[in-house]
């Protein structure tokens, strides 16, 4: 069998190509050299383990032996990672997004030897693909004069600096440009525009707790609407939890069947925080199972994350997830609210006899509708999917990709310190607080850099700034949930690591890559959030916090000039950068809980099931803390609540009841 240089690389999704007969390279030196020394153009193939369309293109053109022969002939190809190497699939997607106005994946992108790219596209059919081939092997060797141009124009466009300058000006009104944005809501089913239809959980928590703050009833209504429909939907998985990637329809209808941690960890947040101000057991369970998913499928041994499930299995979309109506008849017999309920159809609901399971609507919009009784109809629906879950553990699993990244594995974590705020299930933390442990333990240097993935106990790649602005927000939460100061001197570490090596305070900016990195042809910074928050907005947050917890005005100064240069962003665009609308909206609303004294713990648990946007909590049973706005706090034999904002704190309570 043929092998390539990928085999001795440990990502899944390079090891997926290792024997293809593409002379596959890795990211690197060596294929940059060997394009140089050749004098051929770089092939930049950009994709990941649960990406369906990788794995078609794959399928039709990188394992067809004939097309494979171009490629090596003409072309050095390099392999890349795009959840192991972000930066690079950052350069080239942008490259090609400039190219054709759009970007996804695979992302195949081709460059000059010193890695300027000059032309691009995402998934092509075999024939195209030959013919794509052909034309840039043909200019590489008769017109270079062409792809010059091209590389420089392309370059000069991508290093153009993407941090707005800052406009003077009065911070905006972010809860009317909210209002002003409700175009995008889709009040009928829920979610932002038409399909396909992505969770958006940035965008969502943001409605959330604007909705919270103003007591908007439209804006909380929208989210629960796009919570329930979400919840409800094929989008959900009915019997093993856990989200999909998005909805190939408005309705969250079909899903694009590939599971990510990202997404899972953010909507446990999002649901945990919707259940404190609603105490609606849907989303209760939602947080469980989704978690139950995450603990059954996507964790190590040691206790770190895995990052996604792919949407195949048995060579197939969604094989893994969906039913026939005679095995669920086999399975269940005529259990005829199941299959109402779930819209199973007889020649199937989606395509080719296939069933998805969705419901529509909640159950207790079905009990309701249908007159039943709640208890005996979910104890019913309950026992089916227990049953289809047994039935489902004998399949051929979709793939799984086993590294674990930093910053996903954060996002987790903080998810997780979300839901025990919420619910106070010990689970929650325990899982938390192992899977920091093993973070700090083998991704962390001892120099305080940080380690971007690891897998079999090898951490590799250096971070990015995702890595550390997750990391420390997952290390604050955690610390907001025990009050154990361990983890705030890890954040001290960091956020000292990362202002040296990623913040530039002539250009007031901080960059994607650390300044001691690989230095690819641009240094970019990522202000916008997508399906994961902007890791420049989670920074700023992360400065914010920590200046009110140790008084550090010089952290202040820097988020306070991030967010000034936002402000035309996140008035004209707040769903897009969500992150920096609410960091606008809390700038003088933020909050601190302070609390003191032997119950700390009953009292920090009982102020936390209630969901208070803007405040950061900080404690100690004792008063002996090096934590500034702990100071002068304690009073022997009593336990003090102090609710402070602006640096003004008000006069202590002794019972949680009191804190509004």
């Amino acid at each position: 069998m043929h092998s390539n240089a990928l085999i001795n690389e440990t990502s899944p999704y390079l090891l997926q190509h290792a024997h293809n007969p593409v002379n596959w390279y890795p990211w690197g030196k060596e294929a940059v050299q060997k394009a140089k020394d050749e004098d051929k153009l770089l092939l930049i193939s950009v994709g990941y383990s649960a990406c369906h369309w990788c794995h078609v293109m794959e399928h039709e053109s990188f394992e067809d032996e004939a097309v494979a022969a171009i490629m090596n002939e003409h072309f050095i190809c390099i392999k890349v990672d795009r959840e192991e190497r972000p930066d690079v699939d950052k350069i080239y997607m942008e490259a090609v997004q400039m190219l054709t106005g759009r970007g996804g994946w695979p992302l195949n992108c081709f460059a000059l030897p010193d890695g300027r790219p000059v032309w691009g596209g995402t998934y092509f059919p075999k024939q195209q693909w030959i013919q794509v081939l052909e034309q840039l092997a043909q200019l590489n060797k008769n017109e270079k004069e062409k792809l010059y141009q091209q590389a420089d124009a392309l370059t000069q466009g991508l290093q153009q600096l993407e941090m707005p300058l800052a406009e003077e000006g009065m911070a905006p009104d972010i809860y009317q440009a909210v209002i002003n944005s409700r175009n995008r809501f889709d009040t009928t089913y829920g979610g932002f525009g038409e399909a396909p239809k992505f969770p958006m959980p940035v965008s969502l928590h943001l409605i959330h707790q604007l909705g919270t703050m103003q007591q908007d009833k439209e804006l909380l209504d929208f989210v629960h609407l796009t919570l329930d429909r979400m919840a409800s939907g094929g989008i959900y998985d009915q019997v093993g939890g856990g989200f999909a990637r998005y909805s190939v329809d408005e309705r969250w209808f079909a899903p694009h069947f590939e599971k990510m941690l990202y997404d899972n960890a953010q909507l446990i947040t999002l649901y945990s925080n919707a259940y404190k101000s609603t105490k609606n057991g849907l989303y209760k369970r939602i947080v469980n199972e989704s978690i139950q998913f995450v603990e059954r499928e996507l964790t190590a041994p040691e206790g770190i994350f895995y990052s996604a499930l792919d949407a195949d299995s048995e060579g197939e979309e969604g094989q893994f997830y969906i039913w026939r109506h005679s095995e669920l008849k086999e399975i269940l017999g005529d259990d005829e609210h199941f299959f109402n309920y779930f819209n199973i159809k007889e020649n199937g609901n989606w395509e080719m006899g296939k069933n998805i399971l969705h419901g529509g609507i909640t159950r207790d919009e079905y009990i309701q509708h249908h007159k039943l009784d709640a208890n005996t109809f979910n104890a019913e629906i309950n026992t089916a999917i227990a049953r289809l879950l047994n039935v489902r553990e004998n399949r051929v699993r979709p793939g799984l990709d086993d590294k674990a990244l930093t910053s996903w594995n954060a996002l987790m974590i903080k998810g997780l310190c979300d839901a025990y705020q919420t619910f106070g299930e010990e689970k929650h933390r325990h899982l938390a607080q192992k899977a920091m442990q093993y973070l700090l333990r083998n991704v962390k240097q001892t120099n305080g850099s940080l380690l971007r993935t690891t897998k079999n106990g090898i951490s590799k790649i250096d971070a990015f700034l995702d890595d550390y602005a997750f990391m420390i927000d997952a290390l604050i939460s955690l610390y907001e949930i025990t009050f154990d100061e361990a983890y705030l001197n890890e954040v001290q570490e960091l956020m000292q690591y990362t202002l040296e090596n990623f913040y530039n305070s002539t250009a007031q900016v901080f960059y994607y890559t650390s300044k001691d990195g690989e230095q690819l042809i641009a240094r970019k910074t990522d202000v916008q959030d997508n399906v994961i928050p902007s890791s420049v907005g989670t920074m700023a947050n992360n400065l914010i916090k920590l200046h009110q917890l140790y008084h550090k005005p010089e952290y202040e100064a820097i988020a306070a000039v991030l967010i000034q240069k936002m402000y035309k962003l996140a008035s004209e665009h707040p769903t897009y950068y969500a992150q920096w609308a609410l960091l606008t909206h809390l700038q003088n609303q933020r909050q601190e809980i302070v609390i003191v004294g032997k119950d700390v713990s009953a009292y920090r648990k009982e102020l936390q099931k209630q969901l208070r946007p803007g405040v950061i909590y900080a404690g100690s049973p004792d008063g002996l803390s090096t934590i500034e706005v702990l100071k002068n706090r304690f009073k022997e034999g009593a336990t003090l609540i102090y609710q402070c904002k602006n640096k003004t704190c008000e006069l202590p309570v002794e019972k949680p009841s009191l804190v509004p």
